[in-house]
């Protein structure tokens, strides 16, 4: 544990996310800071994904929400960014595409069956839940989330159930959870530049099906 140069690396951040703003957006934004670096004091994050982290709590806080991070929901989940204004709660969970090595050969099936499993046990805590991604990640969304609850399928649900059953399983995601689950949006996080463009769940499966597309063209 290398405090100093994690200090180092998270002032770096807030400084160029608090540049030219209003005093009470800075001080929100400096408290996410002093959170990390307590966090981290406690060796519960790492700087890669608290980068990720401070980058989107600047983004909702320049919405005019108040932001914690890694809050405990219950005795098992803890969610990355969450948010409060007015009478909503919004809640932000960060993925970077990294899967461990036990899954190897089924890395597909696992990243589909972790997003479902985020989408359908987050969302249920909040007004608004949405998914984080560095720019150079993909996000592989199922459509059934696209999808109002009345028009999701009974094949559907099954699908991504099983799928999730294969690798969740203590304890497994309920079927009423997928069926009731929603994604607000999705945020595309720009590291080098310490900014997150938000998106619907539509225009962003639009813009991988583009890309993809292209990358076709290009082989």
């Amino acid at each position: 544990m290398d405090i100093e140069k994690f200090t180092d690396d998270v002032y770096t951040v807030a400084e160029k996310l608090t540049r030219e703003k209003p005093p009470e957006m800075k001080s929100r934004i400096n408290f996410v800071r002093e959170r990390l670096i307590e966090l981290y004091q406690k060796n519960l994050v790492k700087i890669n994904h608290s980068v990720l982290e401070i980058i989107c709590a600047s983004n909702l806080i320049a919405q005019g929400y108040s932001v914690d991070i890694e809050k405990h929901l219950s005795n098992i989940l803890v969610c990355d960014v969450f948010a409060t204004k007015g009478d909503g709660t919004f809640i932000m969970e960060i993925e970077t595409g990294f899967t461990p090595p036990d899954h190897a050969l089924d890395t597909i099936d696992y990243y589909v069956a972790r997003i479902t499993s985020k989408i359908a046990r987050y969302s249920q805590f909040c007004s608004k839940f949405a998914l984080a991604t560095p720019v150079v990640g993909i996000l592989p969304i199922p459509e059934i989330f696209l999808k109002p609850p009345s028009k999701r399928t009974a094949h559907e649900l099954k699908k991504m159930k099983d799928l999730c059953d294969r690798f969740y399983k203590n304890p497994p995601i309920e079927a009423n959870d997928i069926l009731n689950a929603r994604l607000h949006s999705v945020y595309l996080i720009n590291i080098d530049k310490c900014f997150a463009k938000q998106l619907d769940p539509y225009a962003y499966l639009d813009l991988i099906d583009k890309l993809q597309q292209v990358s076709e063209l290009d082989l």
